[in-house]
C-alpha cells in the first residue's frame, strides 16, 4: 500500500522523464519534437530538484505537481476578482463600487436598469430620505472655506479632495496625473507625509501639505523637525493648506520604514534624505510629547507658514486623548483650523494584519465622536471637519457630511480614477497598471495627460451626483445634510433613524454641570491638556 501512495506521489515525476525519454527518440526523425523534448527534461530537471530540497514540503512530497499550489495561490485575488467575486461583496471595494468610479472617470453612462441589487430589507441597508420638492443645482462646484478667526490666508476648498499619498507609495506617473486633474478639476491633493515632489509642483494643482512624524521636506540630518525648512515648503503658493498626521487609518499607531534599497534619488530629493540608509518613519512625533506642545506646535506651523490653515489628521483611538487635545485647544487659544477624521477602513498604506483589520475606529464612529466633542466644548464653529475612509460615491460623501464633516477626501476612489483595478499589490513594487510602483517600465504604462482627465470627470461627475441626491432631499446646499436624511434597517428588520444612533449633541455640554451625556462627560473629566497619559498614570 506504501509503495502505491509512494508511486501516486511521484507519478508525475515519473511521467516526464519517460516523456523526456520518449521525445528524445521520436525527434531522431521528426527534429521539431526535440522541442517538447526539451520542456519535458527542464520539467524532470525540475522535479529531481524537488525532491531534493527542504524547504517546501509539498513540493517534495509531489514533485513538479506541488507548484501548482503555488500558481493557484498566486493568480488567486485575480481569479476571485473577475470570476468568482458578486457585484457587492467588498475586497475591500466591491465590483460595483469600482465600476461607478471607472464610467464617471471614464464619462461613460453610470445607470443602470431593473431596479437595485441591495437587499432592501436586511439589517443593515441604509437609504435617503427625499422631498416632495426637490431642488435642481446648476452649479455643482461645492465649495467649503477653511480657516478660522486666526487663520491669515483661508482656502476655499473643494467639497472632494484627494487624501494623503506619498510619492514613494505612488509612481511619479500617478502623481502627476493626479495633481493634473486637482488643477483641472479646482480640487486639492494632499501629499502624502512623503514631502513635495517635483511631480507635485510640476503641474501646479493645489496641494495640501501634510507632515508626519518623519518630517520629510522640513528635517534635519537627525530627523528632528526644522522649522525654516518647513517655512520654505508653506510658503510656496502652491500649497494652501498645512496637515500634521497624528495617525492614520491604514495603520493608527505605527511607525514605518522605507528600505534603502527603494529609495531613488528623487525620492531622498523631496524628501530631504540621504540615498543609502533605510528611511525610518517613527510611530510617535518627536517635537511633542503632550496635548499643550501639540498646540504649541500647530501656533508654530500657522506662524512660518504665513498664517494659512493649520490642522491635524488622525484614526481615533483613545477617546480621552482627542479630548486632552480640546482641552489644550481651550487653554491655550490655539484652535487648529482643521481636523481630518481619518476611519480605520484604511487607505494605500501597507499594514500589518492585525492593524489593518482591528486597530482604530471606524469612519462613521470616529467622526461623530469628534464632530460632537467640539460641540461640547463650544468650539465647533472655529474648526472645519474633514473625513477619510472609503467614501467613492455621492452617497458616501452625503452620508458622511449628515454625520458631521464639512468636506471629504478619497485616496482609492481617485486611484480608480487613474486605473487601479485593485490587485492589492501596492507594497510589491509590481503594481501592474503603474501606479503604486517605482518601476520605470511599469509606470510607463499610466498615460499622465489621459489618465488626469479622467481625475477631473470622476471628480465633476461625483459632485454632479452629490447634487442630484442634494436636491432629491430638498436642500439648497450638500452641507445641509443632517443625520435625520438618512434611515437605517435595524437587526430586528425595523428601520431606524439614523439621528437616533448619531444625533448631534448641544454646544456646550461638556461645560454644562447639568448635561446628561455621562459617557461624554466621563471622558472629559478624565482628560487633562497637560499630558495624554490617564489621570492613574499620572499620580
Amino acid at each position: 500500500m506504501q509503495k502505491i501512495i509512494a508511486l501516486q506521489r511521484y507519478s508525475t515525476i515519473v511521467a516526464v522523464a519517460i516523456l523526456t525519454l520518449v521525445t528524445l527518440l521520436i525527434g531522431v526523425f521528426v527534429p521539431w519534437v526535440f522541442f517538447l523534448c526539451a520542456i519535458f527534461a527542464v520539467l524532470t530537471l525540475v522535479g529531481i530538484r524537488d525532491m531534493r530540497q527542504d524547504r517546501h514540503s509539498i513540493t517534495r512530497n509531489y514533485p513538479v505537481l506541488g507548484h501548482l499550489r503555488f500558481l493557484f495561490e498566486l493568480i488567486r485575488p485575480e481569479i476571485r476578482q473577475y470570476l468568482i467575486e458578486g457585484d457587492r461583496e467588498e475586497q475591500p471595494f466591491s465590483r460595483e463600487q469600482r465600476s461607478l468610479v471607472y464610467q464617471r472617470a471614464k464619462g461613460a453612462e453610470d445607470k443602470r436598469p431593473f431596479g437595485t441589487t441591495e437587499k432592501v430589507y436586511e439589517a443593515g441597508y441604509s437609504w435617503l430620505t427625499h422631498s416632495v420638492q426637490p431642488v435642481h443645482f446648476s452649479n455643482t462646484d461645492f465649495r467649503v472655506t477653511i480657516g478660522g478667526p486666526k487663520c491669515k490666508q483661508p482656502y476655499s476648498a473643494s467639497i472632494y479632495n484627494i487624501s494623503a499619498m506619498s510619492f514613494g507609495s505612488l509612481s511619479a506617473n500617478a502623481i502627476m496625473a493626479l495633481n493634473t486633474g486637482a488643477k483641472l478639476g479646482g480640487f486639492a491633493q494632499d501629499t502624502g507625509e512623503g514631502g513635495i515632489s517635483r511631480y507635485h509642483r510640476e503641474p501646479g494643482g493645489d496641494l495640501i501639505y501634510e507632515i508626519g512624524s518623519g518630517y520629510f521636506g522640513c528635517r534635519n540630518d537627525d530627523g528632528s523637525f526644522n522649522a525654516e525648512k518647513f517655512a520654505e515648503q508653506a510658503c510656496d503658493d502652491q500649497v494652501k493648506m498645512i496637515e500634521l498626521k497624528l495617525s492614520q487609518g491604514a495603520k493608527p499607531g505605527h511607525g514605518g520604514m522605507l528600505p534603502a534599497s527603494k529609495i531613488s534619488p528623487e525620492i531622498a530629493e523631496a524628501r530631504g534624505i540621504p540615498m543609502g540608509v533605510d528611511c525610518v518613519s517613527p510611530a510617535a512625533h518627536s517635537v511633542f510629547s503632550s496635548p499643550l506642545e501639540l498646540m504649541e506646535f500647530m501656533g508654530l506651523l500657522r506662524e512660518k507658514s504665513g498664517g494659512k490653515p493649520v490642522g491635524f489628521k488622525l484614526c481615533i483611538g483613545h477617546r480621552r486623548e482627542f479630548m486632552c487635545m480640546v482641552k489644550a485647544m481651550l487653554e491655550t487659544g490655539i484652535i487648529p483650523d482643521f481636523i481630518v477624521v481619518d476611519g480605520t477602513e484604511g487607505g494605500t498604506g501597507a499594514a500589518p494584519l492585525e492593524f489593518a483589520n482591528h486597530v482604530g475606529m471606524p469612519m462613521v464612529e470616529g467622526l461623530t465622536f469628534v464632530h460632537n466633542t467640539l460641540r461640547g466644548a463650544g468650539i465647533r464653529d472655529q474648526v472645519k471637519v474633514g473625513a477619510a475612509g472609503k467614501l467613492v460615491s455621492a452617497f458616501d460623501i452625503a452620508r458622511a457630511l449628515s454625520l458631521g464633516a464639512d468636506w471629504c477626501n478619497s485616496a482609492r476612489g481617485y486611484m480608480f480614477a487613474i486605473g487601479c483595478i485593485q490587485a492589492q499589490a501596492c507594497h510589491t513594487n509590481h503594481c501592474p497598471v503603474g501606479v503604486t510602483t517605482q518601476d520605470p517600465l511599469r509606470q510607463k504604462a499610466l498615460n499622465v495627460p489621459n489618465k488626469a482627465q479622467r481625475v477631473a470627470r470622476f471628480h465633476a461627475n461625483t459632485l454632479k451626483a452629490l447634487g442630484e441626491i442634494a436636491g432629491a432631499a430638498g436642500l439648497s446646499d450638500p452641507s445641509g445634510f443632517l443625520p435625520y436624511h438618512f434611515m437605517a434597517r435595524r437587526g430586528d428588520g425595523q428601520m431606524t433613524e439614523a439621528n437616533d444612533v448619531y444625533r448631534y449633541l448641544p454646544i456646550g455640554f461638556l461645560m454644562d454641570e447639568n448635561s446628561t451625556e455621562i459617557i461624554y462627560k466621563e471622558r472629559w473629566a478624565r482628560a487633562s491638556a497637560d499630558s495624554f497619559a490617564p489621570p492613574e498614570d499620572r499620580r
